[in-house]
């Protein structure tokens, strides 16, 4: 891939370009990905490429969508163990998040990533969207299975799509609930 490529994203981070120090930028997930990628490619162990969208994608997407809001309305005062207020609040902020929709430059950077990834496995490559928080996998909490995960992930509209309900699913109903028995707060992590 040329270096010219990966350094004109703002949103978007390839697995060469991040490892285990950069949980803050790509979450838990994708930092042990890049590591993974990085150290056992050196070594001859084939690690598939792949592709990152960092904690600023995230925010910038809810930025421009004016969401944040909405968001701290239906989440600031749930009572998390009140099971049908969370099934209700949890389902309206993932309509928020699902509906606020992917800004034009975080879309062309995501279509832009997956075109290298068609050039470098084939017109019909097919891509796994998983979540990958930027409080995950530490020490204290694991958030494992907290959040969606989409695979075979083919065609730009269907990744798209994938990435804003992979965006969404910050808000499963078990996904705040692990949030509030951990103590984190809604609205510092991102994916």
């Amino acid at each position: 891939m040329e270096d010219w490529v990966m350094s004109s994203f703002s949103y978007v981070r390839f697995f060469e370009e991040f490892g285990i120090e950069d949980v803050p930028l790509v979450g838990g997930k994708n930092a042990s990905l890049g590591e993974m990628f990085q150290k056992l490619s050196q070594q001859g162990v084939r690690v598939p490429h792949g592709f990152a969208t960092t904690a600023d994608a995230y925010k910038h997407m809810l930025d421009r969508a004016g969401a944040w809001d909405a968001l701290h309305a239906e989440l600031d005062d749930l009572d998390a163990d009140d099971v049908t207020a969370l099934a209700r609040k949890g389902k309206r902020a993932r309509e928020i998040v699902y509906g606020a929709g992917l800004p034009e430059d975080l879309a062309s950077e995501i279509v832009g990533a997956y075109r290298i990834m068609q050039e470098e496995y084939g017109e019909d490559v097919s891509l796994a969207v998983r979540s990958s928080a930027t409080a995950e996998d530490l020490p204290t909490a694991s958030f494992a299975g907290q959040q969606e995960t989409f695979l075979n992930i083919k065609g730009e509209e269907s990744l798209l799509d994938a990435c804003r309900r992979c965006f969404a699913s910050l808000f499963t109903d078990r996904a705040i609930h692990y949030r509030v028995d951990q103590g984190f707060d809604h609205f510092k992590v991102a994916l």
